[in-house]
This record gives C-alpha cells, sequence and structure tokens, in this order.
C-alpha cells in the first residue's frame, strides 16, 4: 500500500517510513503540509499518517483538506507527541481513523496501520505478490519462491531478503538493516546479522550464474547487485 508520512521532523518521519517499508509497503515523507496537499493534488495514497502539528498548518486542517482530495475509505491517523485527551478527541472528532502517541513503537504502528489497511481494503488482503526475476515474495502469508519453488525461510530471513530486493544497488548500512529487520530489539550483535545473510544469500542461491550477488560494502553493511543479462 501507498502511505504518506506528515512530520516535522525529518528523521521521526524516515523511521516511520522504514518501519513501513520493512513491512511490505511504499512510504513517501513530508515535512510540510503543503508539501502534502501538493503531492495529492497529483497522485492519491492509500493512507496518511499525520503529525498533530507542523510548522506551517496544524494537523486537523491538513486533515481536512486532505480529505477533500483522497476517496472517502482513505484511512488517516494521527502519530504524534501530545497524549492530552482533548487533543485526542479534537483528532478523532476531526475525521482521523486512529491516533497514536510518541515515542514511535514499532511493533504497534505496523499492527495499527495494517488493522485500518485490513479494515480500508478488503478485497486486498490476499497475498501480495512481488517478484524480482525468479523470486516470488509472497508478503501477506510471508512465503518466498524461486522459479516457482518454495524456499524454507525464517520470518526475519524473509524480510532481510525482501529488504536486500527493494534496495537493488543501494548499500544497506548495518544500522539501517538493524532498524527494519530487527525491529524491536534493540541489541542485536554483528555475527547475528551476518549468519542471517549467510543463510539468505545460501538459500537464495544469490550467486553470479543466477543472475544476482550479495556482498559486503566494507565497514559499511551490504548490497545487492543485480548483474547483466
Amino acid at each position: 500500500m501507498r502511505i504518506a508520512v506528515l512530520d516535522n521532523d525529518r528523521s521521526q518521519a524516515d523511521l516511520i517510513c522504514q518501519v513501513l517499508t520493512s513491512a511490505g509497503h511504499v512510504c513517501q515523507s513530508f515535512d510540510s503540509g503543503k508539501d502534502l496537499l501538493g503531492q495529492l493534488r497529483k497522485d492519491s495514497v492509500d493512507m496518511l499518517i499525520l503529525d498533530w502539528q507542523v510548522a506551517d498548518m496544524s494537523g486537523t486542517e491538513v486533515l481536512r483538506r486532505a480529505k477533500e482530495k483522497l476517496p472517502s475509505t482513505t484511512p488517516m491517523m494521527f502519530l504524534t507527541s501530545s497524549s492530552a485527551e482533548d487533543d485526542i478527541v479534537a483528532g478523532i472528532g476531526a475525521g482521523a481513523d486512529d491516533y497514536m502517541v510518541k515515542p514511535l513503537r514499532r511493533g504497534e504502528l505496523v499492527a495499527r496501520v495494517q488493522a485500518l489497511l485490513r479494515r480500508a481494503y478488503p478485497a486486498q488482503n490476499g497475498a501480495e505478490q512481488l517478484q524480482f526475476g525468479p523470486y516470488i515474495f509472497e508478503t501477506r502469508p510471508g512465503r518466498l519462491l524461486m522459479d516457482g519453488n518454495v524456499i524454507e525461510v525464517t520470518h526475519k530471513e524473509f524480510y532481510l531478503a525482501l529488504l536486500f530486493f527493494r534496495n537493488i544497488g543501494r548499500p544497506l548500512s548495518r544500522a539501517y538493516i538493524h532498524e527494519a529487520v530487527w525491529i524491536r530489539e534493540t541489541a542485536v550483535p554483528s555475527r547475528t546479522m551476518d549468519t542471517h545473510v549467510s543463510r539468505v544469500r545460501n538459500k537464495l542461491q544469490l550467486r553470479p550464474e543466477n543472475g544476482f550477488r550479495l556482498v559486503p560494502v566494507y565497514s559499511y553493511g551490504y548490497r545487492l547487485e543485480k548483474l547483466g543479462a
């Protein structure tokens, strides 16, 4: 699903998008209401996540104007630092479908977003398929196939592999991989990540003869490369 995030704090918006991308969504972040609304004039999204107060306008104003541009079923959620009951009541009263208070809890964010999307788009709750060459990722059940054959992978191996394929050619830092795959775990030993990467490389046969190569980037992280035909 396509999700737009509005937050004054660019690092916070990027973190939200990172979490949602690892859950299989396409995410775009904005730090001003004007920029978000300008984008909505050109393209639609499937969900909005809004800060309560941004520099150029209030969250309720952004919500009201976004509702004029999007289908009435589009879910909208406030994610903000204000836990005051009056603000929560005002947000829901303005038409928000949910309200989550910072600091960001990654697992809860994904669960709330998935619940809102299931309710808004009941016909799309089947297995979403993403294909990269001979590999097919079915994101809803978390199933991975190569040339039509199921590859037995763990939950983390599945999302680690999907993260690499969504970022082909882009070096991914260890910190980024940690945030995207080990979402709620504060400390992950380096050897744990290396072991998972090695298993993904072996199970998916990411070798030049199959068109892909998963390589370490010295003192940084890893990169999945797609080789020429």
